[in-house]
């Protein structure tokens, strides 16, 4: 599968402390392998449907075909406002 953000999550992203991002991508290239294993189904379905929990992050995402699009990106304190 491949992995796709939407503008503001790649911004999002790309604010993060670059050791946060190296944990999120060794994660997220992982979880692309059989992202249904390690995902969670969202309840509301305006931010997202699935999302990963990577420690203290979280990653809201969809899938379309073999592509995973993330739409965002974020602590999680602050990822479901």
């Amino acid at each position: 599968m491949r992995i796709a953000f939407i503008s503001s999550a790649w911004r999002s992203w790309k604010k993060l402390p670059i050791n946060i991002q190296n944990h999120l991508k060794e994660k997220l290239l992982l979880y692309c392998q059989n992202p249904l294993n390690y995902a969670i189904k969202l309840s509301d379905s305006k931010i997202g449907n699935y999302r990963f929990r990577i420690g203290d992050y979280r990653v809201v995402f969809d899938i379309k075909k073999d592509e995973i699009i993330v739409i965002s990106v974020g602590h999680r304190k602050d990822i479901y406002k």
